[in-house]
Order: structure tokens, then C-alpha cells, then sequence
């Protein structure tokens, strides 16, 4: 299974977890089952932010009505493993829906794509793209 990225996107993401390190930085991925198009930085609003993450609810709140209104779709979420392994983790696997989004995960080894689906992760080729 492969999904393309855009270049800005992806570089987005990486700057989100420069900046939030050692926090887990956090955020929404947009576009459509092909390509992500864009990432909108959220803040983590979890208590233990140095280990997990929560997306600000506002933030998923807003991105929702923007696609229902024609905007961007949701098509999964991003967060950073400051220092640590860019797979899931248990956390990731107890807390996914299986509901066919994409997580993209930015770790000490760049950042990796994975579709969660009822059985859990699957990885993702990645083919980055211009935009």
C-alpha cells in the first residue's frame, strides 16, 4: 500500500517535531485515500504531553466543518515520538479506531506513514511529491 505526500506537507510535519521536542508534537492530516496534501499543526492539549498526545479538540472541531463545507477531508492524524522509534507504539495500537485513517508518525528516523484498520497498522510506501 503506497500514499503520496506533498513536500511541504511532510516538511511541516518535521518542523512540528523539532519545535515541540522533547514534547510530543500533534496534528491533522489532510487531503484524500491518495494523497496528503496539507498537515494543520494542532496544540497537544494531553496532561503528559512528553509521552502521548491529544489533538485540541477545537482544532478537529474546526477542520471538520471546513470539509464539510467543501475544504480539505480529514484523512488522519500526525504526531512525534520525540527520540523514539517512528512506528507505533502500544499507546498508538490501544488508542487507534481501525477506522482506515492515516497516522503519520515522526520519530528519530524521519517520519513513516501507516493506515490503522481493524487488524491494526499497516505500513505505508510513501511517495513525496511536489506542493
Amino acid at each position: 500500500m503506497a500514499i503520496a505526500v506533498t513536500r511541504d506537507a511532510l516538511g511541516a510535519m518535521r518542523r512540528a517535531a523539532e519545535v515541540a521536542d522533547p514534547l510530543e508534537a500533534c496534528g491533522i492530516l489532510l487531503g484524500d485515500d491518495t494523497c496528503i496534501s496539507a498537515f494543520v499543526e494542532t496544540t497537544n492539549v494531553h496532561p503528559a504531553p512528553e509521552t502521548h498526545f491529544e489533538i485540541d479538540p477545537q482544532a478537529l472541531i474546526d477542520a471538520h466543518r471546513a470539509a464539510r463545507t467543501g475544504g480539505p477531508q480529514i484523512v488522519g492524524y500526525f504526531h512525534s515520538h520525540p527520540n523514539g522509534p517512528t512506528e507505533p507504539s502500544d499507546t498508538d495500537r490501544a488508542c487507534a479506531a481501525g477506522d482506515g485513517s492515516i497516522w503519520a508518525i515522526a520519530g528519530s528516523r524521519g517520519v513513516r506513514f501507516f493506515r490503522s484498520g481493524e487488524s491494526g497498522f499497516t505500513a505505508l510506501c510513501t511517495n513525496v511529491i511536489q506542493g
